[in-house]
């Protein structure tokens, strides 16, 4: 009997949380909302040695925030999330870890097609950003199930980066740039604008929209190599100490907050009468 009232207790408790959860979001989505916000998931590793838990595990619990934290994003109609998922520079780990990644990595593209609905939910379309060609067979095999299921979603995107590397991006966009370039302009002098580079750069070409926030947790503050094109210009960059598997609602609010002061601050003063 009393296993019965608790475990009422957490649920009601659970449900009310919940609701108090989706009114704050109606709240929050009122205001200025940004279109693309991107997550260095930072910490896995150390969230793992902190809770005597093994290195996988703490990649796996990564996983799960990412799907928490895309819950939200998408119910405040944030159009885009990328997320980086592994450096080209990732692969330099111990070959344990590193199959240990693409396993992970493998396993969780499947779950999703087989289980997809929060990106069906929202209409997430899901791209695989980085050189996918270096990916194990089979990893690549899961990358292209999940890219064709969510091909026909139009309402979101999500951007997993793996294996991403910023500066390796830019190269292929340049290349990419002039040899277009040379295909349309034969006979005429060479001219390759940021336009061209940036109409190149692979969350271009997946449709996303400009970079408005890049988050990254863990509290260590470098870029990484990640998306150092899109966050050039106006993109608000925020620091967190907590780790990637921590990260949720809590530690994204006063972030949201700070995009909507700064939005606010930018509109013109009302005409006078």
């Amino acid at each position: 009997m009393l296993d019965a009232i608790q475990n009422s207790a957490l649920y009601i408790r659970g449900l009310v949380l919940h609701q108090a959860e989706d009114l704050l979001l109606k709240v929050l989505a009122a205001g200025p909302i940004p279109q693309h916000v991107a997550f260095v998931m930072d910490g896995n590793r150390r969230y793992a040695r902190q809770h005597q838990k093994q290195v996988q595990d703490g990649h796996s619990e990564g996983f799960g925030a990412l799907k928490r934290v895309l819950e939200v994003c998408m119910k405040l109609n944030i159009r885009c999330v990328s997320a980086y998922a592994f450096a080209l520079e990732n692969f330099k780990r111990s070959p344990e870890e590193v199959d240990a990644l693409m396993e992970l990595a493998e396993s969780k593209l499947l779950e999703l097609c087989q289980h997809g609905e929060l990106l069906d939910r929202y209409g997430v379309r899901l791209n695989i950003v980085g050189k996918k060609a270096l990916l194990p067979e089979k990893v690549l095999a899961a990358v292209e199930k999940a890219e064709a299921l969510t091909r026909e979603n139009t309402r979101s995107i999500l951007n997993i980066c793996m294996p991403y590397g910023s500066r390796d991006e830019i190269t292929t966009a340049v290349e990419y740039s002039v040899r277009n370039s040379l295909k349309n302009k034969q006979g005429e002098d060479i001219i390759i604008t940021e336009k061209d580079i940036e109409d190149n750069l692979l969350t271009s070409l997946g449709g996303s929209p400009p970079l408005d926030i890049l988050i990254r947790t863990s509290g260590v503050k470098r870029l990484s190599d990640f998306l150092l094109w899109q966050c050039c210009e106006d993109t608000q960059i925020h620091f967190t100490d907590v780790y990637w598997p921590d990260f949720g609602l809590k530690e994204l609010i006063p972030i949201l907050l700070d995009f909507q002061r700064q939005a606010w601050r930018k509109q013109p003063a009302p005409a006078a009468p």
